[in-house]
């Protein structure tokens, strides 16, 4: 027979570990936040189980209400965490019916009936745990293999603390005046230890993930206008076969040299935002928008015609054209040159039609700039014209 109290020594023990884990972890790593919250929650967890094991030994009327709301609250702090990992809105969707059972647990625990009390307990923290799991299985975005585990070990929990429940009622055990002990106390004694073990360990994995995605995310973006930069752009298309219906604008703000050094290079980077803003607006499906350096701009369009891609190129020319920025010499009024290079039937790769999109770019800059020229298979430029000038 299992001995119950080093069952419930070890799951504290177990607790405690990760906890000082999880708070270590987040001391390097302050925006973890729900590396934290899982933390607190399972600091609240292991106060239940020394105060559950306090219980076994004197029961105490007291003592069972704060066991009780200790184990739901727990167990809602680290829903609360999941919901905090995976940006799922809407906390009192939890938080309050949570809060409603631990109510009506200690209004009926305080009338004597604790075994009413424990059956409630057990419903709420299966709830919980069944969210939890409903919740990584459907909102998870990241590595389906840990996401997937993770729905597995909260539904595993989740049943060990139904059945727990579930025999209380069968046996229609009302009233304890004791710490329920039975086979599905013992086996959710274990099964808790090891699936409570689990998460910890896979939180630490879902941790190091997020960690990765967003150092991924940083080295892929640019910091001032957001968008992606040279980097990204390799990564996305550098493997990538260009066909027919796949091009590729380069822009370049002109005279943006000059901008700067007139206006000094704060007013430069509004102007230089400002155009990624022009571009954002016009992202869509199929148009991914890069920063390559300096003043100098790439969208790579996809799924469009030729004309469509020139069309669009030219949109945000004329768009950037209208743009005036506020300086203290005055309103500033900026343009960009562009020029297109085209995918092929048999496919083209990168490097072969960003050479011609700069071709056609340095076309559009001979051509007096403040225009897009696209060198089409004749080889003849086309440019045109936005309406509106810089002063």
């Amino acid at each position: 027979m299992l001995d119950f109290s080093s069952l419930l020594l070890a799951a504290a023990l177990s607790g405690i570990c990760l906890s000082v884990t999880m708070f270590a972890i987040w001391c390097t790593a302050p925006k973890a936040g729900f590396v934290l919250t899982v933390a607190c929650g399972i600091l609240v967890l292991v106060a239940h189980v020394i105060l559950f094991w306090r219980y076994t030994k004197e029961p105490d009327p007291l003592l069972c209400q704060i066991v009780l709301a200790l184990l739901s609250l727990g167990f809602l702090i680290i829903c609360l965490s999941s919901m905090q990992y995976l940006g799922v809105p809407g906390y009192r969707r939890a938080v309050a019916p949570t809060l409603a059972a631990m109510a009506i647990c200690a209004a009926v625990t305080f009338i004597g009936l604790d075994g009413v009390g424990f059956i409630i307990t057990y419903a709420t923290v299966t709830a919980l745990l069944s969210a939890i799991g409903v919740m990584f299985w459907i909102n998870g975005s990241h590595d389906r293999r840990i996401l997937l585990v993770v729905s597995f070990l909260s539904g595993t929990c989740a049943v060990s603390f139904a059945l727990c429940g579930m025999v209380l009622l069968g046996r229609g055990q009302w009233a304890l005046a004791a710490a329920p002990d039975n086979w599905a106390e013992r086996l959710n004694s274990v099964v808790a230890v090891a699936c409570m073990t689990g998460l910890g360990a896979l939180t630490l994995s879902l941790h190091h993930l997020q960690a990765q995605i967003e150092l991924k995310a940083e080295t892929m973006t640019d910091p001032l206008t957001g968008l992606m930069n040279r980097r990204a752009l390799t990564s996305l298309y550098g493997e990538r076969s260009f066909g027919p219906f796949m091009s590729v604008v380069m822009f370049d703000l002109d005279h943006f040299k000059r901008t700067n050094d007139v206006y000094g290079h704060p007013v430069g980077d509004q102007v230089l935002c400002r155009f990624a803003a022009v571009i954002k607006k016009y992202a869509r499906t199929g148009v991914d928008a890069f920063r390559l350096g300096g003043e100098e701009f790439a969208v790579v369009i996809s799924r469009m015609t030729d004309e469509r891609a020139y069309d669009l190129a030219s949109k945000i020319g004329v768009a950037f054209g209208t743009e005036i920025v506020a300086t203290q010499l005055g309103p500033l009024r900026s343009t960009v040159s562009g020029g297109i290079g085209f995918g092929e039937t048999d496919g083209r790769r990168l490097d072969d039609v960003l050479a011609e999109a700069d071709t056609a770019l340095y076309a559009a800059k001979r051509a007096g700039r403040n225009c897009v020229i696209s060198r089409k298979r004749t080889g003849k430029a086309e440019p045109v014209k936005p309406a509106l000038r810089s002063a």
